[in-house]
């Protein structure tokens, strides 16, 4: 027997056990704490090959993504752990009587392990993956859940569309580890009687009578239709509008920055400069690779920013401008180069060095900011057919994170690469990524992870302004990131970042001093704040 078998399930019914742990380590800052009051157990149903992995995957990735910590416990993982070699759709008879009680013991253990994730290691979502076909395994799970304090959701995949199901098994069951080098055909027979042996005992959720108290969503025939019931909080609402949105289709989604900017030569971060020469460059060879690659049906997106807008004027196709897909907001630091940050906010560079995710610019955002407001892009991608996102270095990095499954600390640092494509695809249970390089040089944009580097000064508060953390005070008031030409502020105006003088700028000079005619000379900082004269709200400055 297995060290699976062996292991202490620890679920009896004595007081201790029924009497929930207190959470020792919980995520340090997530704001997951905020958004659930206990941990939530989602309990995957249905027969198998109805696309429950690939749901359980998705969702986890997409839950971890916007910041709540989640994490998969697939029962034939544990089943495979017993019993070594798989040998036939013998082991799933319900008459079974040895099987059955080692199916039973795996799901005692997961559970265990279930317990461990939340009240160990900080976990707020687990996703219980496996069929779950009949009540008195759904009823063990109940009593789990009430004897821990956690609250549960189900979602139960409902499908009797051969042609899914036979497509489902053909693209992912064949390359199952319980089926090493086998034929196709004899993969296809053993796991369709493996099905009907699940059928003999299936018992679907009742949402008129039996199970009509419980919480969950049935997802019909692969998002054709879906049935919710009793969602309890706001994380199970977003648990359905996420599941609600998910489409198995085939489909590809493009990546890329616009074409390289004046500001991108100048080693400057933010603002709405124009392309360079390179750039523009960049946005013909873009057009020809969308030609080559007879890309008729592509739908184009970018920001509202002139450096993307200029580079998909340059593709001779409709276009769509996001205001969620601008570049993340360096609030006072826009405009600047990294050595003029370090010189003039020496504190606030190292900040953002100790912890790049949750790092929020004075007036600006951070990366988990940014996460946030791109969740309505990510569920459009997962909707539409072929689209190619136009965008900026911070924004492509929040996307590829979600398609990639990159954590929170990798995310800022993903390399991405001016006049580069990356092309997605998503497969059965992740992202094939293919990288295009259209030969057209540019600077590069990308800062290491700075390593052996400290803070040298008094330690810095990291709690003073970052993403858990509201803006409250008048020196962190939020001011108008940009303004078109032809249509500026009407406030009273303070000299930009760009307008002042810094002694270290990176050619050895300094930096220019304001002229009349210079675009983008002022912008207001003190926005919301009550001044008694224009001379008052000039002094008004956060530097």
């Amino acid at each position: 027997m297995s060290a699976c078998l062996q292991r202490d399930t620890g679920l009896s019914g004595s007081a201790e056990a029924k009497r929930a742990e207190p959470r020792a380590n919980e995520k340090k800052c997530s704001w997951a704490s905020y958004m659930t009051n206990s941990p939530t157990l989602i309990v995957m149903i249905g027969l198998p090959a109805r696309g429950k992995t690939y749901m359980s995957k998705k969702l986890t990735r997409y839950l971890n993504w916007i910041g709540v910590p989640t994490k998969v416990f697939n029962l034939g993982v544990y089943r495979r752990e017993a019993v070594r070699s798989y040998k036939s759709y013998d082991f799933f008879r319900h008459d079974n009587e040895e099987a059955m009680k080692i199916r039973k013991q795996c799901a005692l253990v997961a559970l265990q392990d279930v317990k461990v994730y939340f009240n160990e290691e900080g976990g707020q979502i687990a996703v219980f993956d496996a069929t779950n076909t009949t009540r008195e395994r759904r009823d063990l799970i109940l009593n789990f859940v009430k004897e821990n304090a956690y609250k549960v959701f189900f979602v139960e995949s409902v499908c009797d569309d051969p042609d899914v199901i036979a497509a489902n098994i053909m693209e992912v069951k064949v390359s199952s580890p319980d089926y090493p080098e086998a034929h196709r055909e004899r993969v296809m027979d053993d796991f369709l009687k493996r099905i009907e042996c699940y059928k003999v005992t299936y018992q679907p959720l009742d949402p008129e009578d039996y199970d009509k108290d419980l919480s969950f969503i049935q997802v019909m025939n692969v998002g054709r239709r879906f049935l919710v019931n009793r969602v309890q909080d706001y994380i199970q609402s977003k648990i359905v509008y996420y599941l609600m949105n998910i489409h198995v289709h085939s489909h590809s989604i493009y990546l890329c920055r616009h074409g390289e900017s004046d500001h991108n030569l100048q080693g400057r971060i933010g603002g709405d400069s124009e392309l360079s020469p390179r750039g523009k460059q960049f946005a013909a060879a873009l057009r020809e690779f969308i030609e080559e690659h007879g890309l008729s049906d592509l739908k184009v997106w970018t920001s509202q920013l002139r450096r993307t807008i200029q580079t998909a004027e340059a593709l001779g196709v409709p276009y769509e401008q996001w205001k969620i897909l601008n570049e993340i907001d360096a609030g006072v630091c826009e405009e600047m180069t990294y050595d003029m940050i370090q010189s003039t906010f020496p504190e606030e560079f190292a900040l953002r060095d100790q912890d790049k995710y949750h790092y929020r610019y004075p007036g600006g955002e951070s990366y988990q900011d940014l996460v946030q407001r791109l969740e309505p892009v990510i569920m459009e991608l997962e909707r539409q057919g072929n689209v190619l996102v136009v965008c900026h270095q911070a924004v492509m990095r929040c996307l590829l994170a979600y398609f990639l499954d990159k954590s929170a600390d990798d995310l800022p640092y993903l390399k991405c690469p001016l006049h580069t494509v990356l092309k997605l695809t998503p497969v059965a249970y992740g992202c094939k990524v293919e990288l295009f390089h259209l030969n057209v040089e540019a600077v590069n944009t990308h800062r290491d992870r700075p390593l052996g580097k400290s803070w040298t000064g008094p330690a810095p508060l990291m709690l003073r302004r970052n993403s858990y953390t509201p803006l409250s005070s008048h020196d962190q008031v939020k001011r108008p990131r940009l303004y078109s030409a032809g249509n500026r502020p009407w406030l009273p105006l303070a000299p930009s970042p760009s307008g002042l003088h810094f002694p270290n700028t990176p050619d050895g000079g300094s930096a220019a001093k304001p002229t009349p005619g210079s675009r983008r000379l002022y912008e207001p900082l003190c926005e919301g704040i009550d001044s008694d004269s224009s001379e008052e709200a000039a002094d008004c400055f956060r530097f």
